[in-house]
Order: C-alpha cells, then structure tokens, then sequence
C-alpha cells in the first residue's frame, strides 16, 4: 500500500525533525480510519516562541527538501501556536503554557497514542 509507507515515511521525518530541534514531549496520534483529515497528528512542544518558530521552519524546510511536500502554515509569525498542514500529517507545535491550555491531544488522544 504505496500511501501508508508514504504517511509512515512523512510521520518518521516529522518525528527526527522535532527530535533534531529539542522538541519536548512529543506525541503522535493515529488517525486512520478516525478521519480524512490526515494519517497522522503530531503535537510537541517548544520552550519559546523563538523555538516553535525555528522548529516549524526547519520542519517545513525538511518536508519540502525530502519529499517535495509544500505545507500550508497558520501561526509561525506568532509562535505561540504553529499549525502545519503536510497532508498526511497534521503537526501543531506550542509554547508550553498554549499547549497546556488547549488540551489538543485529549480530544484526539487514545490509550495507544506514542509519546516520544
């Protein structure tokens, strides 16, 4: 099945970029089969809006290097809360008093979501 080894490669990169750029308490959400949205939704967080920031351009810079994914971007002049569109993979990234505010992943989240 070419598009599940495609959301799966999208979903690996996305992890090492974050991984690469200190991104705290990461966590990927399965949504197949629960939306059409996307594959997959990552929510992880960076400790400044500087961070977030870096961490959404380096991200979007990566996607479109490796698998010619142009994403749509909402927030990244903010950086309080980035929102990524890379198709099969939904990426929010969020200063840590944003994130703990919106609860995002709670409304998503399943007992077999992966923290990283």
């Amino acid at each position: 099945m070419p598009d599940q080894a495609q959301s799966d490669d999208t979903l690996a990169r996305i992890l090492s970029s974050l991984s690469d750029n200190k991104a705290e308490d990461v966590v990927s959400i399965d949504l197949r089969g629960r939306t059409e949205m996307a594959d997959f939704m990552v929510i992880a967080t960076g400790r400044s809006s500087r961070q977030v920031g870096a961490m959404a351009e380096k991200l979007l810079e990566r996607l479109k290097q490796d698998f010619g994914i142009t994403c749509k971007v909402e927030g990244k002049e903010q950086g309080d809360w980035v929102l990524i569109d890379a198709g099969d993979a939904v990426v929010h990234l969020f200063r840590p008093e944003v994130r703990d505010f919106y609860q995002l992943e709670k409304m998503w989240q399943q007992p077999d979501a992966v923290r990283r």
